[in-house]
């Protein structure tokens, strides 16, 4: 089967309608509120963080999506997280679904509501609600990048991503927008991704793809450790594509998960990319594990270590560094045994450094923006990916003057 590839480029997407506007959440006058509106109940799904101090508007949408599978719209604001403001975040939630709902001649069971920004501030709801008969106005088939702008907070660039491929002769479009920069981990990695598509396909099935798209990517990356309390996926299905029904185990669903990671992995890789005060995207490659449980564990601690990371920074090729954090992962490895690489530089061998590489082709390694580090655990056949940058200067300002 070919492997689909995606672009950055946000088509319109059959059956649904967007828009962005600034509502006054940010004190700075930039976009903040952002809909996204289903012309007829589409299928939905999500997939949500682990954190235990969980946003209202993750579980608003939890509640929803557990009730009720089919879904007319997705409220989302940046600039305020709606976390950890007591009952008052709830009430916002269902203020703002209601007030939607009228808009839109909609039930507020076919409302999701999704927030990011600063924690412990109340949403300004009546600005929000204010806002909502021209951010309905504004809806249309083009309007995704001004969602895309609206749903961001310390990102620097806008991230959009698609993929479109033929089924039974039909078109089947999926395309999403995402944000993120910090706060930034696996489980999930502060960052919200909405992915729609035109593909025919039930909500239990939707849920399956999600999940397994979302492990191969979103849960893929990390730029700082921290898993936000409003991390959220949310995927829609208009149903428009007019081919058979996507079922489990069939070509079209393995065609449409692997249309769906990689647009989920574009925007999870653009994310890492344009992580807070990041200079370098660092692919880390782990090959030769016994499991695949191993591989993402050794994976895992030399992405998030940040002692490599500065090591990146500084432009430091220091594979002691990389070592160790293999070695803390908590996997029977054998340094005697496995390899190091740095691009196409062996860093480590035999137990030692690797006396087929000069110091200065490691500098030249270390200097280039896009970099991969290859661990060759020499113990079985599994291997895995993890994506994260470096640790800067700029990182620690932001996030030290993060409220003030």
């Amino acid at each position: 089967m070919t492997k689909l590839t995606t672009t950055r480029r946000m088509p319109a997407v059959p059956g649904f309608l967007a828009a962005g506007l600034a509502a006054g959440i940010k004190v700075n006058g930039e976009k903040d509120l952002a809909l996204i509106h289903s012309e007829a109940p589409a299928a939905a799904a999500g997939v949500f963080t682990r954190n235990r101090a969980r946003s209202p508007s993750v579980l608003w949408c939890e509640r929803v999506l557990k009730n009720n599978a089919a879904i007319r719209a997705v409220l989302i604001n940046s600039g305020n997280a709606n976390a950890c403001v007591g009952p008052q975040g709830m009430a916002d939630c269902k203020n703002l679904a209601a007030a939607l709902a009228g808009e839109l001649g909609i039930s507020t069971r076919e409302i999701l509501i999704a927030s990011t920004g600063v924690i412990g501030v109340p949403l300004p709801t009546e600005r929000m609600v204010d806002a909502l008969p021209r951010l309905t106005k504004k809806l249309s088939a083009s309007g995704w990048n001004q969602a895309a702008r609206a749903i961001l907070t310390t990102d620097l660039a806008v991230k959009t991503a698609s993929c479109t491929y033929t089924e039974n002769g039909k078109e089947i479009v999926v395309a999403g927008i995402g944000k993120g920069s910090g706060m930034i981990h696996p489980n999930m990695a502060t960052m919200l991704g909405f992915v729609q598509t035109s593909a025919v396909i039930n909500a239990p099935t939707l849920k399956r793809a999600l999940k397994e798209a979302v492990d191969a990517s979103f849960n893929r990356i990390t730029v700082d450790g921290d898993t936000s309390t409003n991390d959220a996926v949310l995927a829609l299905a208009s149903g428009r594509a007019e081919t058979p029904p996507v079922k489990t185990g069939t070509r079209a669903y393995a065609r449409f998960v692997d249309a769906l990671t990689g647009v989920c992995r574009d925007l999870a890789i653009q994310i890492v990319k344009d992580g807070e005060g990041a200079t370098k995207f660092v692919t880390v490659r782990v090959v030769g594990a016994r499991t695949q449980a191993q591989a993402h564990k050794v994976a895992s601690s030399v992405a998030t270590s940040s002692l490599v990371k500065t090591a990146l920074f500084g432009e430091d090729p220091n594979w002691g560094r990389i070592l160790a954090a293999a070695g803390n992962a908590g996997v029977p490895i054998r340094p005697e045994k496995m390899t190091i690489s740095l691009g196409g530089a062996l860093l480590f061998e035999n137990g030692t450094p690797s006396p087929a590489t000069s110091k200065k082709a490691l500098m030249r390694e270390m200097r280039k923006k896009t970099i991969v580090i290859t661990l060759d655990l020499m113990d079985g056949g599994q291997s895995t990916e993890m994506y994260t940058c470096d640790l800067s200067y700029d990182y620690i300002k932001i996030n030290a003057e993060y409220t003030t």
